[in-house]
């Protein structure tokens, strides 16, 4: 499912940072302590490169090597940035599945009908939703921008009661998992008196 694939891309990143962060630490220490001369004085006052290291550069395809190596990395950094701008909603819902075909409806068109319903509930300002996860079985996240004064429990008992009764019933689903996020508009600034 896309949510676990999310999770384990989150899990990865964070394992993939923290490893590239040890191991350049490691390195820039290891280096620290070799100019410092913890390694010995020996080779504190040693070249960086040594006349070895120098002739195995001067090699006709080491450039080569490099560009190649330069262009592999910047690939799978660029695909790891692409990755991370993936979201995962869904295109299409499926409604019906048979032998002879499937009956789907567009993401966007069941969306704007919910966001629609739930934007005319008084002390709603903004309503705006996203179906998730997978087009058999979606899940849904919903973000509600209240009026500062809204009865808050109103409308999720309300939400709950009504909206996503009428999602399920129009996608032909048992249950909808859903999580549901409301935000309070700034109260009004106080406006300025004018003096007499």
């Amino acid at each position: 499912m896309a949510g676990d694939r999310a999770r384990r891309s989150a899990r990865g990143n964070r394992w993939g940072l923290a490893v590239v962060g040890v191991l350049l630490l490691a390195l820039g220490l290891a280096s620290l302590a070799a100019g410092r001369g913890l390694f010995g004085a020996d080779l504190a006052d040693s070249a960086l490169l040594g006349p070895g290291t120098r002739e195995a550069l001067s090699q006709r395809w080491v450039p080569y090597a490099v560009v190649a190596a330069a262009f592999v990395a910047g690939f799978l950094a660029l695909r790891w940035l692409m990755v991370q701008g993936l979201n995962d909603t869904v295109g299409r819902l499926v409604l019906e599945r048979s032998d002879e075909g499937r009956v789907e409806i567009s993401e966007s068109v069941a969306r704007g009908a919910l966001e629609q319903e739930i934007a005319e509930y008084p002390g709603v300002r903004r309503a705006r939703a996203r179906l998730t996860e997978s087009t058999d079985a979606p899940h849904l996240r919903l973000a509600l921008t209240l009026d500062e004064d809204a009865d808050v429990t109103g409308i999720w008992l309300r939400v709950r009661a009504e909206a996503l009764a009428n999602l399920r019933q129009a996608l032909d689903l048992e249950q909808v998992p859903a999580v549901v996020r409301m935000s309070m508009t700034a109260p009004a600034r106080n406006p300025r008196r004018s003096l007499a």
